[in-house]
């Protein structure tokens, strides 16, 4: 992963959810769940095996301005439900949900799902586990896709 060129094209791209969505090429992932109002979708940078991201697919950068209880609430149980697919899945030793963004690089609204592997040392765990800065995964397109469907099939189980 070339970070610097990340950084250039999170500040100065399109919105890379609306450009997913509408199905931009260059903006492609492995979906693992959609429904009317919500994607979630593999990580095209991952720290962790299975790392998820989960979006409205409405154009929200602020998660607590610009959703009501309702919508946050509706959004919280699709991350859960595709949190608890990861976790079968990939198996966790713990599984870190967080959002990031900003206005300035990545503002779509979006919550990332990280399954942390079972016997990770603490000190390479929380946030060293987490930051691209420290490594991602080389992922080949033909297992994303296998990882993709393993989670949607997790997810119709439920």
């Amino acid at each position: 992963m070339d970070l610097d060129a990340y950084t250039a094209r999170a500040r100065r791209g399109p919105c890379f959810v609306c450009a997913f969505l509408s199905g931009d090429p260059d903006y492609a992932h492995e979906t693992v769940y959609e429904d009317d109002g919500h994607v979630a979708f593999l990580d095209r940078w991952p720290t962790v095996h299975g790392k998820v991201l989960v979006a409205p697919k409405a154009h929200i950068e602020h998660v607590v301005r610009e959703l009501d209880e309702v919508a946050y609430v509706r959004l919280m149980r699709v991350v859960r439900e595709v949190a608890l697919a990861v976790e079968e899945v990939c198996g966790a030793e713990r599984t870190y949900l967080y959002s990031l963004g900003s206005r300035q690089g990545n503002a779509h609204l979006h919550w990332h799902i990280a399954a942390l592997p079972p016997g990770v040392p603490y000190e390479q765990q929380q946030f060293h586990a987490l930051m691209t800065e420290n490594g991602v995964l080389a992922v080949e397109p033909e297992e994303a896709t296998t990882l993709a469907a393993r989670i949607r099939e997790a997810l119709a189980r439920r």
